[in-house]
């Protein structure tokens, strides 16, 4: 008889909650000096800072 062979499971890894498995996250463009500054109705596409762009969940 041959011997039986496992295999390895395979764990999936869960999405960011932050940025929702993408990676990005969007952010207000603000504009004008730091005092006087104002939000415009622009957005901007930014690196996701929890999951540094993985789009997977740290512990």
């Amino acid at each position: 008889m041959a011997a039986r062979k496992t295999t390895a499971r395979t764990t999936r890894a869960k999405k960011c909650p932050d940025c929702k498995g993408t990676g990005e996250t969007t952010e207000t463009v603000r504009v004008g000096s730091v005092r006087n500054s104002h939000e415009t109705t622009d957005r901007q596409a930014a690196l996701c800072l929890t999951c540094l762009g993985t789009g997977h969940a740290t512990n």
